[in-house]
């Protein structure tokens, strides 16, 4: 053990030899570090002394390795960039590899910022993005393929971060009204599927009136269509209802609860990428 400490290289030395060869002599060493010229020959004798080699030739003021010095050079260059390498590596906190993210079509909007945000602070994250329904999604994350996923809280995947409640309305087109059809059209996500689904047939069937399923579709924009033109009444949260459609008013159709929007992480330690995206998710969603 005594030996391996005796033959380790002291990285401040190979720093100051380094800067010797680099300015050309040892008063120019001594101003890029601050200190005296003193200072400097005694750490480069320390040097030569562990070594049992002189390392420099002087050329009046100036100065230039001798062989062990040119040998050392390299060794000490490689040194000191893999040092700075773990270091940076060990206490930056800059993350990077890869995080990966699902989100409803529903809750999309909240992402421009977040990820414009994201990729500008963190370029070395590979930041990738999944739209599927809240069911799949969460499948997606127990099966490892996602690292987060911003979904619908359902009854049957508890868990994950509350980060906002949000009421549920019915939505109808802005120019028709179908919600006074006798039997009401609805357009819905597919069954087992959409919480949103399972709130409305609820609600529907608790009042006794009557339905039925006009339109199904796994897209948003496909439901947003159909109740745009007059063909249907659909079930969304406010914040997702484009311009030509409107909220039922109160008394028409049955009232619905409100829905959790909640954040899920797969299971394991998280990266440092996906421990900052939480953050700021977290901050994003929840201020809206």
């Amino acid at each position: 053990m005594a030996n391996q400490l005796r033959s380790t290289f002291d990285l401040d030395l190979l720093r100051i030899f380094l800067a010797v060869l680099d300015t050309g002599g040892f008063t120019a060493a001594a101003r890029a570090f601050n200190t005296t010229q003193s200072t400097v020959s005694m750490q480069i004798r320390r040097l030569e002394t562990q070594l049992d080699a002189p390392l420099f030739r002087r050329l009046g003021r100036q100065v230039e390795p001798t062989p062990t010095g040119e040998r050392l050079q390299a060794y000490a260059r490689q040194l000191l960039t893999l040092n700075n390498q773990a270091w940076n590596d060990l206490t930056s906190g800059e993350p990077s590899g890869r995080v990966r993210l699902g989100v409803p079509d529903d809750y999309a909007f909240y992402l421009p910022e977040i990820i414009r945000s994201f990729r500008e602070q963190y370029p070395a994250v590979d930041l990738q993005l999944t739209c599927d329904l809240s069911v799949s999604l969460m499948r997606r994350l127990e099966a490892g393929t996602l690292d987060l996923a911003l979904v619908t809280r359902h009854p049957r995947t508890p868990g994950g971060e509350v980060l906002r409640r949000e009421p549920l309305v019915w939505v109808s087109s802005s120019s028709h009204q179908p919600e006074q059809e006798p039997v009401l059209p609805l357009s819905l996500f597919p069954q087992d599927t959409c919480v949103f689904r399972e709130r409305a047939l609820a609600a529907l069937e608790e009042t006794g009136r009557s339905w039925r399923v006009a339109y199904t579709s796994m897209s948003l924009t496909g439901q947003q269509a159909i109740v745009g033109a007059g063909l249907a009444v659909t079930v969304l949260i406010p914040s997702v209802i484009s311009p030509e459609l409107r909220i039922v008013e109160d008394g028409e159709l049955p009232a619905l609860t409100s829905v959790e929007i909640a954040l899920h992480r797969r299971a394991g330690r998280p990266s440092e990428g996906v421990r900052r995206l939480t953050e700021m998710i977290r901050e994003r969603v929840a201020a809206q």
